[in-house]
């Protein structure tokens, strides 16, 4: 059953050595992360899954232990999802590396340090149909007694004109909608959008809150929003469900 869920964007830049100069631009944003993943311990689960965007379609699964690098952003940084339990390594396991969004997870989970239950991943495709991201959700919460999620995932990529999608007058009240209702723990709002206009906003985050939705039906959760922002015209958004 999911007792706690925290929902986080998902950009490299969270991570200081990527944003260089640019790394206090983004502090608000790590510290809410943290309060985040605060509501995350505090909820003794007995497993922890981590779900983010993957350029894959469907659900792939990453074994804990699985290793993710920001290399390929230029800085040499590597990061692991959970512990090493003594056991084969989940790269080897899985035959590939985290893909960005749960890299950036497992960073943030390194940073505040790391859980000791076990830590699962889960990259899902971005054009997922809403009902399997529903039905992924399901299927998370019930693996365990106390189930909580780490969500990854972007709202809007174009908030501005410099943002990486360029300016769209649809992006604000699309983030808008999106950050209500996080903040009220509407899972029947979150199932209610589409892979459009998600797709075309390029907000990367519609499939893994639509996981989260279906993990949290049945449960009693009350949400809050930590954060809510679009610095480089990208809506960023940290909430907790508990």
């Amino acid at each position: 059953m999911l007792v706690a869920a925290a929902v986080c964007p998902c950009p490299p830049l969270l991570v200081p050595e990527l944003a260089a100069g640019a790394a206090p631009e983004m502090d608000a944003a790590r510290a809410a992360c943290g309060e985040a993943l605060g509501v995350l311990a505090a909820a003794r689960p007995e497993l922890l899954v981590v779900v983010g965007p993957a350029g894959q379609p469907g659900c792939t699964p990453y074994p804990e232990g699985t290793r993710g690098s920001f290399r390929g952003f230029g800085v040499d940084v590597d990061v692991r999802l959970g512990r090493d339990r003594g056991t084969a390594s989940g790269q080897e396991a899985s035959g590939q590396e985290l893909p960005p969004s749960l890299a950036v997870a497992a960073w943030l989970l390194e940073r505040t340090g790391r859980p000791d239950v076990p830590v699962e991943g889960i990259g899902v495709g971005e054009l997922l149909e809403p009902e399997r991201c529903a039905a992924a959700g399901r299927d998370i919460a019930l693996r365990a007694g106390r189930v909580a999620l780490l969500v990854m995932g972007d709202a809007s990529a174009c908030r501005s004109i410099k943002a990486p999608g360029y300016l769209d007058e649809r992006a604000e009240p699309f983030d808008a909608g999106i950050a209500r209702a996080l903040e009220q723990a509407d899972t029947a709002a979150l199932l209610a959008l589409g892979t459009e206009p998600a797709h075309g906003l390029k907000a990367s985050g519609r499939a893994p809150w639509q996981v989260l939705a279906g993990a949290a039906e049945g449960a009693v959760l009350g949400g809050e929003l930590l954060y809510d922002d679009a610095p480089y015209g990208v809506g960023y958004l940290v909430a907790t469900w508990s």
